[in-house]
Parts: structure tokens; sequence; C-alpha cells
């Protein structure tokens, strides 16, 4: 079970749900809203770290103060820098998956004195994905259309739960290497739901200039970079690219998985956290 805790920073108070030992290690996605199940990818690195999985501003009930700050990456950083501050820790870890991997190379570019190093993974470090014919978000794509349509009415307030969970998992099966893997996804404690203020605000103001290419070739952050090789969302070359732009990264290849690595291929997943630590 989680740790409900309030972390009150000088930028406004924020949820944070805490578990495992060992050292501090951050988590979190740029507009997903977590509680007290943890989530399926956290989950996995509690064996081995102190974990904080952070609600951002607007999610959960972390503040949502907008009259200084924003929804933005940079801003996002800085908020993780006040929870880190308040807690009194000197350094730790940032991990994040998809959005939250590019979360991460920017908190790697903003603040690597602050970070031990990085795990991030289905991410590209610029918005070049939307114009790849293998990513769903491209216009290429075949399951454009209907994804495009997907969230459309994910945002539309008067959805049912019953026909939000039946979008969401369409998104889902898009997503998947094998689709029988949906049924693990769901049989276990998650949360993670999707922001729509903070999406919109990724898509609209953040993902059209998104590029962090050139700053990541003077970075000194320690990363480890992982994808799966038939990624739908962030197709695999991009993290190749970003893990050959920084100085001291790596890179994992998950030969059998799509998005979601650590549901589809969990333990080779957990062989790869236990790598980063004797590493």
């Amino acid at each position: 079970m989680w740790e409900q805790l309030f972390i009150e920073t000088d930028r406004g108070t924020f949820e944070v749900f805490k578990c495992g030992n060992g050292e501090p290690i951050c988590i979190t996605h740029l507009y997903s809203e977590y509680d007290s199940r943890g989530n399926l990818f956290a989950n996995l690195f509690t064996d081995h770290y102190t974990v904080y999985l952070v609600n951002l501003r607007g999610c959960g009930n972390s503040t949502d103060d907008l009259t200084i700050y924003n929804y933005s990456m940079e801003h996002s950083v800085e908020d993780l820098e006040a929870i880190r501050r308040t807690l009194g820790i000197e350094k730790w870890l940032f991990a994040g998956h998809s959005t939250g991997g590019m979360l991460a190379l920017k908190y790697a570019i903003m603040h690597p004195n602050s970070l031990a190093h990085i795990v991030a993974g289905g991410l590209c470090a610029s918005n070049e994905y939307m114009h790849h014919p293998d990513s769903i978000y491209c216009p290429e794509n075949a399951n454009n259309k209907r994804i495009k349509e997907i969230i459309a009415f994910l945002r539309n307030p008067d959805s049912t739960l019953k026909e939000r969970r039946a979008a969401n998992k369409e998104w889902t099966m898009m997503s998947l290497y094998n689709e029988e893997n949906y049924e693990k996804m769901i049989s276990r404690p998650n949360s993670g739901k999707t922001v729509s203020k903070r999406l919109d605000y990724f898509s609209n103001e953040e993902l059209p200039t998104y590029d962090l290419r050139s700053q990541l070739e003077q970075t000194r952050t320690k990363a480890f970079i992982y994808c799966g090789q038939y990624d739908a969302q962030c197709p695999y070359s991009y993290s190749v690219e970003a893990a050959s732009l920084m100085p001291n990264a790596s890179l994992y290849t998950f030969k059998e998985s799509n998005h979601f690595p650590f549901v589809e291929e969990e333990m080779t997943f957990k062989k790869f956290i236990q790598n980063t630590l004797s590493q």
C-alpha cells in the first residue's frame, strides 16, 4: 500500500505517494493522476528504491494554482525540485515513461546536479514522433483517425465511466505487442488516469516547439534509456536517437514489446532495473 503525503513547498502543496525501501527515486508522468494503488511502472521500482510517486500541479490533490506557474515541463521540473528540497533529499533518481520519459530528459538538462541518474523510456527528444508513420499520432498512420476520436471522447465530460474505460482499453490495445497482455494490465492495482487539462497544455502549448536534442548533447547526466522495439506511440528509433545524443547514456531494447515493456516483458524489465543499480 502506498503512503499518501502532502508536501508543502514554496511553490504550493503537492500530493505524493511513497512506497519501498532504498535510495530515493521520483516517478511521475506529465499528465497522469495517481492514487494509493500506485502504478504498474512505479511498482516495479519499490523492491530497490524508496519511490516518491508525484501528482504534478493540477493532478489529484496537488495545488492547481496557475497565477504564477503553469503545466509546462520547465515548471514541472521546478515543482519537482521544490519537493526534493522540502524532503531534504540532496540527490535522487528520476524515472519516467512516455511523456514522463520526456520530462526525465528535461530534468537531466535543467538540474543535473540533483540527479544520480535517470531511467527513461518510450520517449522522443523532439516532436518528430508526431510525423513518423509508425506512430499512432501521425496523420499517415492507419489508427490516427480513431485515436483522435478516442482522445476527444475522453475529454468529453459527459462520457460515462463505462464508456471511458472502453475508450482507454482501445487506446491501450493499439500500444501492445501482444494483446493478451491487456488482461495482465487490468488485473493488478494501478492508477494514472489522464488529466485532460495537462494533456491539452502539452499538446497545444508545448509540443509544437518541443525539441531537446541540441541540449541533450551538453548534459552529463547518466541516463538509462529503454524502449520496446515495436513502440506504436514513440517509435523505437527516437529512443535510439536520444541515447546516442547523451554523452553518458545507454540504451536497452525490449524485443517483444510495444509501448509497455514493463508489462509485456515484466521479468526482463525487473532485470533491467537491477542492472541500472549495479552500474
